[in-house]
C-alpha cells in the first residue's frame, strides 16, 4: 500500500526520536562505565591497570556490529536477556564507546599536574578520595571537547543497531524505502543526522577553542 509524504515524515521523526533516546542513554552508560575503567587506567595496582588497559583495546580492536549481536542474540541463549532490542542496543552501544571514553577520561587524568598528586598525597588522601575529589574535577574541563567528539561517533554509531531490529533512523528509512520504492527517504535520514552531528560538532569546536584560551 502506497504512502503519502506526511506517512514518511511520520515514520522518519519517529527514527530520529529513537536515535536521539538510543544515543542518550548509551552515552549515559558509556561515561558511567567509560570514567571507572579510565581511573582504573592510572590505578596503583597493577591487575586493574591491566584489566582496564586490556578492555579498552578489546573493544576499540573489534567492530561494533558483533557487540551488538552478541548482547541481543548471545546474553539471552546465557540466560540473560533483556527486554527489548532497544535495551540491547543501550548495553553493547555504552560498553563499547566506554572503551573511547575510558581512553579521555585517562588522558585527563594523566594532564594534571604531578604537584596536584603530591599534595593529595601528602594530606593522606586515598587513590579513590583523590580522584573524587582532586583530579576529576580538575580534568572535566580538559574532557569535555574529546567526549564530545565521541558522542558524535556514538550518534552514528546508533545505524548499526538497525540490525538488531532497533527503529531508529536507518530502520525507519530502509522500512518506508521497502514501502515506496523511493530513495529519497535515505537523503532526507542522512540530513537527519546532519541535524544532529553538524551543531554537536560547532560545539565541541567552540569548546575546544575556549579551552586553547583559557590554558
Amino acid at each position: 500500500m502506497p504512502m503519502s509524504t506526511a506517512e514518511v515524515w511520520h515514520y522518519l521523526l519517529l527514527g530520529l526520536w529513537t536515535t536521539l533516546r538510543l544515543s542518550l542513554a548509551s552515552m549515559g552508560v558509556a561515561l558511567a562505565l567509560g570514567t571507572l575503567i579510565g581511573v582504573l587506567r592510572v590505578a596503583p595496582i597493577a591487575i586493574l591497570r591491566w584489566f582496564a588497559a586490556g578492555y579498552v583495546e578489546f573493544f576499540r580492536d573489534i567492530p561494533l556490529l558483533p557487540v551488538l549481536v552478541f548482547v541481543y542474540s548471545g546474553l539471552p541463549k546465557a540466560g540473560l536477556r533483556l527486554p527489548t532490542s532497544f535495551d540491547s542496543a543501550v548495553a553493547g552501544l555504552g560498553v563499547y564507546t566506554a572503551a573511547f571514553v575510558a581512553e579521555v577520561v585517562r588522558a585527563g587524568l594523566q594532564a594534571i599536574h604531578r604537584g596536584q598528586i603530591e599534595a593529595a598525597l601528602s594530606l593522606g588522601m586515598s587513590f579513590p578520595q583523590m580522584v573524587r575529589l582532586v583530579l576529576l574535577p580538575q580534568a572535566f574541563r580538559m574532557m569535555i571537547p574529546p567526549l564530545g567528539t565521541v558522542f558524535i561517533a556514538l550518534v552514528k554509531n546508533t545505524s548499526i543497531a538497525s540490525a538488531i531490529a532497533v527503529e531508529e533512523l536507518l530502520y525507519q528509512a530502509e522500512f518506508v524505502i521497502g514501502r515506496t520504492f523511493a530513495d529519497w527517504p535515505m537523503l532526507i535520514a542522512f540530513l537527519l543526522y546532519l541535524v544532529i552531528t553538524v551543531p554537536l560538532s560547532g560545539i565541541v569546536n567552540l569548546m575546544e577553542r575556549r579551552l586553547r584560551m583559557l590554558l
